[in-house]
């Protein structure tokens, strides 16, 4: 054979030689050497051979530096921050910065802060400047430590000032009680500034020497306590005598400065004379004319400024009179001299600037819409011609007459029952009949209570109580409409607790018409949901950024470049044109008047998204879509927030209540605000006063952000095989059970399923699951729809009443629901 013949030795010779053995052709190869998952370092230099590709030349190589150059460069980063500080400090308050600005607030309603500054001015080495009769405001220079103050006081129980004030102030003095240190107007105040952020702050405290000798320390370690409790290293400096005052000013002027994001970005200051000059078409709108220290920033007159609490408007001009308060004055105090010096510094001013109307932002704050700006085609004859056949179809009307009824006749009866109208619900309906539905229940009980109450009498005793004198007028103070209301609040929030979205099917109306608007989704965070459609007519109305996060980075890059305009520290006169009258009959000493200059944009309307967290001081319920009182940055305006969930997904669920364990999103139309900015919101009680119900910080602006409201259609199996089961009272008819089909259903117990057809006429479905039903569970369906906030934006904030803290509070968890 050919295969022994192969094997064979060949004579070569007369040598027999052995012929090599040839491989098959299913002879696998021998297996190649395994560098691992990458390439070695000699196979990479053998393919490169010394070339280097382009994106790593164009990188700017990190080089790896030894310990003592690491050492080093720690070192000059400390120094480099040191005479950062060092330069803060020796600039605000001298010659070329603005004064030390010094706000001056009680934290104790029985306490006043007159004898501190009375302290404070009676400095011999010191000239006061722009002192008012009442002594509220002065300006301090102080030779001693060549530095400039403005010391500003606060009136109790005015929130908006402390607010104002803390905004522009360098310095917070709090005045302490000697005894209880704060009081609940004082633990208000600090809980809104610490909301809001907190600047550098000083505690002093009065009255500790008049104490006797026995109780002083333990006055001094009560106070102490008190701090600790917020303050871990504060500590009080007593002001009794003009030693202690110059110890106080001296730190104030020493101490390091604590910086505000938000105002280091802008451009501020503080009103420190106000003078309005009516127009001579009509005396209700004119020029404010406001004097004071430019901060932060450079003052740009083509930007826009934002008065506080009233508005934004545009500057025409910026004056630049002699500075009230010089370093190295020529005339102290004392001499009589100081009116005619102060005459001829006002003589004398500057025009620095004036409005290039080429470069001044516009005050447009939204889009007028046009009605007929979206593209339209004119219609066919074909077109126009089935629309009148289909309208002629519609007019058609079958009517039971009786018989021998001409056609003539027939038009005039009118019919008992009409046509089905059609149904548009705004979102407070909804909500309204779903309070209505999570209360059906209670008031069910409600034939039942007569009957308890009948037994409870019997077996009651009765017993007689001491009347109580505090007690006598306590019931004058009570709004019962207003105590009815805030109970039904509690129940439905409660309610909303136990069973979160469940809405009762109504019987009188078709399911598929009450829930026209809502739609299933396979999956809540996976099913699409596209951000343009059916938006409301208000989008037409607001601005909307293609890139957010681009256009805010790209503004905060432009203000670290060198601009134009009056320098911090340059004493102006702001040119505020056409400011209404009442902004000036609003003006008091008292108040402070603060001017803010407005980022690109800053003045548009826009859907804007507040990171909130409940309060600990408030636990009552508060309602979506109820309005609320928001400080936001430089701010204030009244909203109706909507309140939604906050998670990493890109469809937010809607929360009916604001939860006071979780963070939250409350979304309103507003101005355009850049974070980082703060936000406070309040509640207005029906006395006037304002009650802080949340803090936070400005998320994003987006109006693409969906917020979706969910609604839960709750049934009972009537009947359960293996994996089927019959399922009533989530429809009342056939045509509900199949409109609402498709929706998947689920279980409280983990099961789901889908409805497999309907039975009968009353609302009876078969329902296929995954696994066999328990009794006691209960079939769910869900339904969603997106939710837009209310267009109710409001600049206008009444003033507050002076803050009590409010003694009547019911828990939550009391409130029984039957």
């Amino acid at each position: 054979p050919a295969s022994q013949s192969a094997a064979r030795p060949v004579m070569e010779g007369g040598v027999a030689k052995q012929e090599p053995h040839r491989p098959g052709c299913f002879n696998r190869p021998k297996k190649i050497h395994k560098a691992g998952r990458h390439r070695s370092k000699g196979a990479v230099e053998r393919t490169s051979r010394g070339r280097v590709d382009v994106k790593i030349i164009s990188k700017k190589l990190k080089k790896e530096l030894k310990k003592h150059d690491r050492r080093h460069q720690a070192s000059q980063r400390r120094l480099q921050s040191r005479e950062t500080v060092l330069a803060e400090k020796r600039s605000l308050g001298s010659r070329d910065g603005p004064p030390h600005l010094v706000a001056v607030i009680p934290l104790h309603v029985g306490i006043s802060a007159q004898g501190a500054l009375r302290l404070i001015r009676s400095d011999e080495a010191a000239s006061v400047f722009n002192s008012d009769e009442s002594g509220e405001s002065f300006g301090l220079v102080s030779s001693r430590f060549k530095r400039r103050f403005y010391f500003i006081r606060v009136n109790a129980g005015d929130i908006h000032a402390v607010l104002d004030l803390a905004k522009v102030a360098d310095t917070l003095l709090f005045v302490l009680d000697p005894y209880e240190g704060w009081d609940s107007y004082g633990d208000f105040c600090l809980s809104c500034l610490f909301a809001q952020g907190l600047p550098s702050h000083v505690f002093v405290v009065q009255g500790v020497n008049d104490l006797p000798i026995k109780k002083r320390a333990e006055a001094k370690r009560n106070l102490s306590k008190i701090l600790e409790r917020r303050f871990l290293d504060a500590k009080p400096f007593h002001l009794d005598t003009e030693q202690e005052a110059t110890l106080v000013i001296r730190h104030m002027a020493m101490q390091k400065q604590k910086h505000l994001t938000f105002r280091e970005r802008r451009s501020y200051l503080l009103a420190q004379h106000v003078a309005f000059e009516a127009s001579e078409e009509s005396g209700l709108v004119g020029t404010l004319k406001v004097s004071g220290y430019v901060r932060g920033q450079n003052l740009d007159v083509n930007k826009l400024v934002h008065i506080v609490g009233h508005g934004d408007f545009q500057m025409s001009q910026v004056d630049g009179p002699s500075d009230p308060m010089p370093m190295n004055p020529k005339v102290t105090k004392k001499t009589p001299g100081a009116e005619e010096l102060v005459a001829e510094m006002e003589e004398d001013v500057k025009v620095l600037m004036k409005a290039d109307c080429s470069k001044q932002q516009s005050l447009e704050t939204e889009v007028v819409p046009d009605p007929m700006e979206g593209e339209q085609t004119w219609p066919t004859d074909e077109e126009l011609r089935e629309a009148d056949e289909a309208l002629k179809a519609n007019k058609k009307i079958v009517r039971k007459v009786p018989k021998g009824t001409s056609d003539y006749q027939a038009a005039w009866i009118v019919d008992d029952e009409d046509g089905e109208d059609e149904e548009e619900e705004s979102d407070d309906d909804d909500d309204d009949m779903e309070a209505q539905d999570l209360m059906g229940e209670v008031m069910s009980q409600a034939s039942n209570e007569t009957d308890d109450e009948g037994e409870a009498t019997e077996e009651c005793e009765t017993m007689t109580l001491p009347e109580s004198v505090r007690d006598d007028n306590y019931d004058e103070k009570i709004d019962e409409s207003e105590e009815r209301e805030m109970l039904e609040k509690y129940k439905q929030e409660r309610m909303d607790e136990m069973f979160p979205d469940e809405v009762d099917t109504p019987k009188d109306v078709a399911a598929r018409v009450r829930f026209q608007k809502f739609r299933g989704l396979k999956s809540f965070r996976a099913s699409p949901w596209d951000p343009k459609e059916n938006l409301p007519r208000d989008y037409a109305r607001i601005f909307q950024f293609q890139n957010f996060t681009r256009t805010r980075k790209r503004i905060f890059n432009e203000l670290s470049e060198e601009q134009e305009g009056a320098m911090p520290g340059w004493y102006v006169t702001v040119h505020i044109c056409n400011v209404p009258l009442s902004v000036m009959e609003s003006y008091k000493p008292q108040a402070p008047l603060v001017l803010f200059t407005l980022l690109p944009h800053e003045q548009k309307l826009s859907v804007v998204h507040f990171l909130l967290r409940r309060h600990a001081s408030n636990s009552g319920p508060v309602k979506s879509k109820e309005e609320m009182v928001f400080h936001c940055g430089c701010r204030r305006f009244r909203a109706p927030p909507l309140y939604s969930q906050h998670t990493a997904a890109n469809k937010f669920k809607y929360e009916r209540f604001l939860r006071s364990n979780a963070t939250v999103v409350g979304t309103v139309y507003c101005p355009i605000t850049f974070p980082p900015a703060s936000v406070l919101m309040f509640k207005q009680r029906a006395n006037g006063m304002q009650d802080l119900i949340a803090t936070g910080s400005v998320l994003k602006v987006d109006p693409d952000r969906v917020i979706v409201k969910r609604i839960t259609l709750s049934g009972h199996p009537f009947k359960i095989m293996t994996k089927t089961s019959v399922v009533r009272y989530m429809f009342f008819n056939r045509d509900d059970v199949l409109w609402f089909k498709p929706v998947e259903l689920r279980t409280k117990w983990g099961r789901r399923g889908h409805i497999k057809e309907p039975l009968g006429t009353h609302g009876h479905m078969k329902c296929l699951f995954d696994g066999q039903l328990k009794s006691q569970d209960t079939v769910l369906m869900n339904l969603y729809k997106r939710v837009f906030p209310r267009w109710a934006y409001d600049p206008h904030v009444p003033e507050p009443v002076p803050w009590e803290k409010c003694e009547d509070s019911i828990d939550v968890q009391e409130v029984a629901m039957d």
